[in-house]
């Protein structure tokens, strides 16, 4: 599930704005377009369920337990603990926990996708499988 409105850094005058994904008319940001030629060209429409929400909203109507969870959202506080408090607890025993732009030096990045890193090992519901480049995954235990 996306908002499709990007998070704080995407947002015109922030660092990673992409004028491409700014829909003038709406005066918003509006990546879903790009996000269905993305499954198009990887040819998996008919395998992928499109959910245009905010995180805390698709969650408040779930019931599912999932094999795996990718956090890639808002690197504020709120934005990333929502998503790991959201989410974490529907990941079934087995399953994945996977963090975008988990940065453990402080001068890299923000730090709330790096908390939320922490937060889960600490938890002791998951255990460290892989760190590439800046995607933490843990196991669900």
């Amino acid at each position: 599930m996306d908002h499709h409105q990007g998070s704080e850094e995407h947002q015109p005058g922030e660092e990673y704005h992409d004028t491409e994904l700014f829909d003038k008319q709406a005066g918003v940001m509006d990546s879903f377009r790009a996000f269905r030629a993305t499954l198009a060209a990887a040819d998996i429409e008919d395998a992928v369920v499109p959910i245009v929400a905010s995180s805390q909203m698709a969650a408040r109507h779930w019931n599912t337990r999932l094999g795996m969870v990718f956090i890639d959202g808002g690197h504020s506080q709120i934005a990333a603990h929502t998503d790991y408090r959201c989410w974490a607890p529907w990941i079934q025993p087995g399953g994945y926990l996977a963090i975008h732009d988990v940065f453990p030096n402080p001068d890299d990045g923000g730090r709330a996708p790096f908390e939320i890193y922490q937060l889960a090992q600490a938890s002791g519901m998951f255990e460290v499988k892989a760190m590439t480049k800046t995607l933490g995954v843990l196991l669900k235990l």
